[in-house]
């Protein structure tokens, strides 16, 4: 029997987040959005470095969660692997290829959102995958055409 039922939205949001540290996630960041919207308590933003990363970092939180009673209520965009939504009702994570998270900035349109320190162990892990060399990538030209002509930031 699993024992995430009785956990609240704030320790979903952390597991959430360790369960895509095990798949290197790049530059987490969990944010408690639950006083700015209805839609969410809290929102995991984080990248992978190419789409085959993302598309595994879904996969990743989707089997760890799903064998700890946490399944997500929908997923969208895994097949692309450029932005995936995964929605736990009221933890929503955003797994991002980096080109594109820097492209749609949900960091900086959440900035009022208060970030969730992130205990040990994953405070440690988060310092260690980040995506500093990516973030000195320019616009690849692989991505798709619906995105060509867009400003990188």
């Amino acid at each position: 029997m699993p024992d995430t039922p009785a956990l609240d939205a704030k320790e979903r949001a952390l597991r959430l987040c360790g369960f895509a540290l095990e798949k290197k996630a790049q530059d987490l960041a969990l944010l408690e959005v639950g006083g700015l919207t209805t839609i969410a308590d809290f929102f995991i933003i984080c990248s992978g470095r190419s789409d085959r990363h993302v598309q595994s970092i879904a996969e990743g939180i989707k089997e760890d969660g799903r064998s700890r009673g946490l399944r997500p209520i929908s997923s969208e965009g895994v097949a692309r692997g450029q932005w995936v939504l995964m929605d736990f009702s009221d933890v929503l994570v955003h797994i991002f290829y980096e080109p594109v998270r820097r492209f749609y900035d949900l960091d900086g349109l959440w900035a009022a959102a208060p970030a969730v320190e992130l205990p040990e162990p994953y405070a440690t892990l988060a310092a260690q995958f980040t995506g500093e060399e990516a973030a000195q990538e320019p616009w690849p030209a692989s991505v798709p055409s619906s995105y060509a002509g867009k400003p990188v930031r």
